[in-house]
């Protein structure tokens, strides 16, 4: 029974295969025509294809869908089999696409929630133009482009490798100076002369002269019972932070790297019971970016941003001390190929403060008025470099995994054992024993 059941199925297949194939666009006609008068036809889907008799001799088919249906003609004691295949037709889109890249192969499917390119380019920016197009005929849908351009990586995961650079600078000079008396004055005159922008000695009738400040230079005659404090300061900074993160994302999808830390903020809720709730906001150095392949280009949504707290700037709230934040932020589109890199540099800040303060009258007096005025000046300057480098990559193999490094002798040598310094063993001589392995054998 099997072997005459394949014996018979073979001319079926044959016979399937010699079917006559009929090819109409969906939304067109065309016809067949036959040898034999029909008597009688049939189709296995007329929502596919719809066929009519319109002579005794010819058939009308009228493509309505995408598909392949199979139609048969009967005629007498005469029969036909017909392969109907009803084809997409050409969109709108397609045929601008055609017109605005001739001679390229691409194919444009639609569908409700998607356009689909496919088909075979000839160069990157082609590529990209058309998915351009294809974006503003049809901005509410997904544009998935699988346009092929020769010599294109089959690489889809894109490793970006970081590097911050912060670097502050700082510079700060102060030149200040204070006269004073001590307690008895001098020939029955007691004194002080200061601009209050830096600290100056106190006259208290019960401990005497109180210094809170020496600042740098302090001077006190015990003949004449006078003295003097010289605020004389120049300060230089230098701060460097660096940062070097590598990510790895899928061809299309958003990838986040945050290297800093997470610093409290008290909200108050409404209401009768005025409750405090604490949220955390973060801080730190961040890189947002977002790769899309584009045949051997890689374009890069790039958004790196770095924030540090600022205590001086922040505000005191219900008892809690809430620092704000310096931020310094940049987004960019850039498109590089694999291995290039490109840097975000220029981003600045600035500040200058100057503090002059003087006694009136005295300080404007020629040579010695420069003796009651104090001066306070404060310089500073922050500078960020980023320098992004997108690189292909691919999942190693389990052949290609290097091995990993190993120490050359034992990480404990035996006899440290805890169990074997303890008398009897540590339990080890109840144990049951080892057994010994043949000679040769590991």
């Amino acid at each position: 029974m099997p072997t005459a059941l394949a014996a018979g199925q073979a001319p079926a297949t044959a016979a399937a295969d010699q079917f006559q194939r009929v090819s109409v666009t969906a939304g067109r006609s065309t016809t067949i025509e036959t040898t034999f008068d029909i008597t009688r036809i049939a189709v296995t889907n007329p929502a596919i294809a719809d066929a009519v008799v319109v002579r005794p001799r010819e058939i009308l088919i009228d493509g309505r869908a995408a598909g392949t249906i199979s139609l048969i003609v009967w005629g007498g004691d005469r029969r036909a089999q017909y392969d109907l295949v009803v084809e997409q037709p050409v969109s709108a889109l397609e045929q601008q696409l055609q017109q605005l890249f001739p001679g390229e192969r691409i194919q444009a499917a639609i569908t409700p929630d998607s356009v689909v390119l496919s088909g075979q380019v000839t160069s990157t920016q082609v590529m990209l133009r058309a998915a351009e197009v294809a974006r503003a005929a049809a901005p509410k849908a997904t544009v998935i482009n699988m346009l092929q351009v020769p010599g294109a990586s089959e690489s889809q995961q894109v490793m970006l490798q970081v590097r911050f650079a912060e670097v502050n600078r700082r510079a700060l000079t102060d030149l200040g100076v204070s006269f004073f008396t001590g307690p008895t004055g001098y020939k029955n005159w007691v004194g002080r002369a200061s601009t209050q922008q830096f600290a100056a000695p106190d006259l208290d009738n019960q401990e005497g002269l109180v210094l809170s400040d020496f600042l740098n230079l302090f001077l006190f005659n015990n003949k004449v019972n006078m003295g003097v404090v010289i605020k004389a300061l120049k300060q230089t900074g230098y701060f460097q932070s660096l940062a070097e993160p590598n990510l790895i994302a899928y061809n299309g999808q958003e990838a986040s790297f945050l290297a800093g830390g997470e610093f409290p903020v008290p909200i108050v809720q409404g209401g009768t019971t005025q409750t405090v709730t604490v949220q955390f906001k973060e801080f730190g150095i961040r890189l947002n970016f977002k790769p899309t392949i584009a045949g051997d280009l890689i374009r890069l949504h790039v958004r790196p941003e770095v924030s540090s707290l600022d205590f001086n700037n922040g505000i005191l709230l219900q008892g809690f001390r809430i620092p704000a934040l310096t931020t310094r932020r940049a987004e960019t589109e850039v498109e590089l190929r694999d291995g290039q890199s490109f840097a975000i540099a220029g981003l600045l800040d600035n500040q200058t403060q100057t503090d002059d303060a003087g006694i009136p009258f005295l300080s404007q007096l020629p040579i010695i008025g420069n003796l009651f005025k104090s001066k306070a000046d404060r310089k500073e300057r922050t500078e960020l470099l980023v320098i992004v480098t997108p690189r292909l990559v691919r999942p190693l193999n389990p052949d290609e995994v290097p091995p990993l490094p190993t120490m050359p002798g034992k990480f404990l040598p035996s006899g440290d054992d805890i169990g074997e310094q303890l008398e009897g063993g540590g339990g080890t001589v109840d144990a049951p024993p080892a057994k010994s392995r043949p000679k040769g054998k590991q």
